[in-house]
């Protein structure tokens, strides 16, 4: 236009405005302002107010208050468009000022103006202003504006003013229907929002997509797959099943409700599959532990010839980190290489993940290292990879970097770290992160306060553990397991029971996963009796059916306290189809007890399902050396040989200053095995004075290399 030499006119600057509006592009924007300014028509109210929408649209609000400033003359445009520049701003202090400007200066507002106002208003009290400004304005009768205030009053949490609301007005559409269908629901009033979809059923509006689509991802949210089945009747009946988005919809509220197979049946049935309901398909696998199928889906995907959004492969490589498999993810790594294709900040994060999750720390770093932009979610996954694979030195290096970058730690940050320190028994890094938690007051949660009682529960401080507990504001199920475990793994069975007692007096209703932690805590302690009576409790009181490890503990229990012959019965009644390691415990239990006849049929049960085992053939040699049956011994050693099987080394590990370092039997390959070995000597001498010192002085004469054990390396394990 302009290298045809046709001048622009006030009607053609709106028009480009609001394409770059639309698109985002300020820039585009910027070159049309300075046109604008050429050819004199910056004071025009409809080209400076289109002005206004695109820097408010683009965040440059600054730039939007110099135009409307500099404007000679203005009307309820520029003012609505400056109203609705603070809105988006999220200003509504000033919104509400330039909103009282424009009523002093004796302009009417419009319409468009109320809903200007609208739109970034968040509470009750600023809703109630704008709703009297409507009545004062005369809008009452406006439906645009009246559903606007319905969808305002159902997301400030007042439905029940929605509903006056509602029920005042003269006329309602469909728009009025859904806004308050959609408020109880998102408010938790799924009957009363279900009993409105049947009024409005029997009513001159009928339902539409929207009004399912708001039902049904509310009803995902409340996990309620009964209601989602009625909802999806509706649907069919009302001839909405072959819409996409409802599609979509209904396939994630299956997904989320745990129903896999209703999921897939719908997904299968769809012919014309879009991008969005692929990666709906694809992430809701993944979140219901279905990681192969959601890769076997995505493999579909790539054959159908469609592209993969950025989202899709996040979703694809979090499928890959749950199953721990390098080789599909590198797969995908080189698919989006090959293809070119521009990962998001929320993509490079799943690609972290995915290194880390397989232990592969040195890609995951180099990705790292190559990311232009890092969120606080980029800096969490290195931050785990390096404590979940052990390097807590290198995990705290990173959560160093990560302050120096100005990213804020949050939960995940600490979660991942306490984690680590428990793990590796390292209380005083905990303690430094528990103190940093303090000093930067970290929003209280139940994960991280679980986390600290787990942290110091493991490094074996259980008074701190118990404080940390008694100091949250709320408990969950897990934190709850996490104090039992924490006593029974201590042998303090009889606190992690009463600890169970105060747990079921709060109401929570048990899993299997505090069922572990009570009978684990019992099998340590030896409490027999309360043991079975928790077993039996969760069979018939909480109709919990016992997983394998609960009935391990059992077999646990019963061996600890010699009832051999009722744990062989309870064995062969509860587990058809026994391991090994419960055999083992079992074979190690007559070995104590000296049951040399159930302990040949429990060592032959163990070779038949486990011939290559190494560990087996010398738990089986040393079950005959207790019975001094040399020739089983040989036997169980030679057999062992024949196959060309050796025992993996004990090992062991400390922690110091970060750095874990391992030690295996019999290895003297420690660059400081000298000094080690003096030290566990000197040990040992000191120990066998002061075991002399204490004894009366008539045994004293007796021979010192009887009195205490020698200590050795081989006892230590030294790498």
């Amino acid at each position: 236009m302009l290298k045809d030499g046709v001048p622009p006119d006030p009607y053609t600057f709106p028009t480009l405005l609001k394409a770059c509006t639309s698109l985002g592009l300020l820039s585009h924007g910027r070159s049309i302002h300075q046109h604008i300014i050429v050819h004199g028509y910056a004071s025009d109210v409809y080209v400076a107010s289109s002005l206004i929408h695109l820097y408010a649209k683009c965040g440059d609000f600054h730039s939007a208050q110099q135009v409307f400033d500099k404007m000679p003359q203005r009307n309820v445009v520029p003012w609505t468009a400056i109203v609705g520049c603070y809105s988006q701003m999220g200003d509504v202090d000033m919104s509400f000022s330039m909103y009282n400007q424009m009523r002093q200066q004796g302009i009417q507002p419009n319409s468009v103006t109320i809903l200007s106002l609208l739109c970034g208003v968040s509470q009750f009290l600023h809703l109630q202003c704008i709703h009297a400004c409507v009545i004062l304005s005369g809008f009452e009768f406006d439906i645009v504006v009246v559903n606007s205030l319905l969808n305002v009053y159902s997301k400030c949490g007042r439905v029940e003013v929605a509903r006056h609301l509602f029920d005042t007005m003269h006329h309602r559409d469909i728009v009025s229907w859904n806004s308050l269908v959609s408020g109880y629901a998102w408010n938790g009033y799924v009957t009363e929002s279900i009993d409105l979809l049947n009024r409005m059923r029997l009513g001159d509006a009928m339902p539409d997509q929207q009004t399912f689509a708001s039902l049904v991802s509310v009803i995902a949210e409340e996990g309620s797959i009964e209601l989602g089945k009625v909802i999806h009747a509706q649907i069919v009946t009302s001839g909405f099943e072959l819409d996409m988005h409802i599609e979509t919809t209904l396939i994630g509220m299956y997904l989320k409700c745990g129903n896999v197979n209703q999921a897939f049946q719908l997904f299968e049935r769809i012919t014309d599959k879009d991008v969005v309901l692929w990666t709906a398909m694809i992430s809701g696998l993944v979140q219901n532990d279905r990681a192969d199928a959601a890769l076997y889906v995505f493999y579909q995907m790539l054959r159908s010839s469609l592209t993969p959004s950025t989202t899709t492969i996040a979703s694809a490589l979090a499928a890959c980190a749950q199953m721990g498999s390098f080789d599909r993810g590198t797969s995908i790594h080189g698919y989006v290489i090959t293809h070119r294709i521009q990962l998001d900040v929320a993509a490079q994060n799943s690609l972290l993940s995915m290194y880390a999750k397989c232990g592969h720390l040195i890609e995951c770093q180099a990705l790292f290292d190559r990311m232009r932009d890092r969120d606080v979610v980029s800096w969490n996954a290195i931050v785990a990879a390096y404590a979940q694979n052990g390097h807590l030195n290198k995990a705290f290096l990173f959560f160093n970097n990560m302050r120096i970058a100005c990213q804020r730690p949050d939960s995940i940050t600490v979660v991942s770290l306490l984690q680590a320190c428990a793990s590796l028994g390292a209380l005083y890094q905990g303690k430094w992160i528990h103190n940093f938690i303090l000093r930067n007051e970290l929003r209280s949660s139940i994960s991280i306060d679980t986390a600290l009682i787990d942290m110091y529960s493991k490094c074996g401080n259980l008074e701190t553990a118990q404080r940390c507990f008694d100091e949250m504001q709320e408990r969950d199920l897990v934190s709850w397991s996490t104090i039992i475990a924490g006593y029974g793994s201590h042998g303090k069975g009889e606190i992690a029971l009463r600890m169970y007692w105060d747990f079921l007096l709060t109401g929570i209703k048990p899993n299997h996963i505090i069922f572990l932690s009570v009978l684990a805590a019992c099998s340590h302690a030896g409490l027999v009796s309360e043991g079975l009576e928790v077993y039996q409790s969760m069979i018939e009181n909480f109709s919990t059916v016992p997983k394998m490890e609960h009935n391990a503990c059992v077999v646990d229990l019963l061996s600890r306290a010699g009832r051999l012959q009722e744990t062989f019965e309870f064995i062969t009644r509860m587990m058809p189809e026994p391991t090994a390691d419960i055999l083992g415990i079992l074979l190690d239990a007559c070995r104590v007890h000296r049951n040399v006849e159930l302990g040949e049929v429990i060592a032959g049960q163990i070779l038949a399902l486990k011939p290559d085992n190494a560990g087996n053939y010398v738990q089986l040699a040393h079950s005959y050396a207790s019975r001094n049956r040399w020739d089983g011994v040989e036997e169980a050693w030679m057999r062992m040989r024949s196959l060309g099987l050796r025992k993996a080394p004990g090992w062991s590990f400390i922690e110091l200053h970060g750095t874990v370092t391992l030690f295996f039997v019999d290895h003297t390959s420690h660059p400081q095995y000298e000094e080690m070995m003096l030290t566990l000597k000197i040990l040992g001498i000191e120990m066998r004075e002061m075991n002399l010192n204490s004894m009366p002085a008539g045994n004293r004469f007796r021979n010192p290399e009887t009195q205490a054990p020698k200590y050795t390396l081989a006892t230590y394990g030294v790498q």
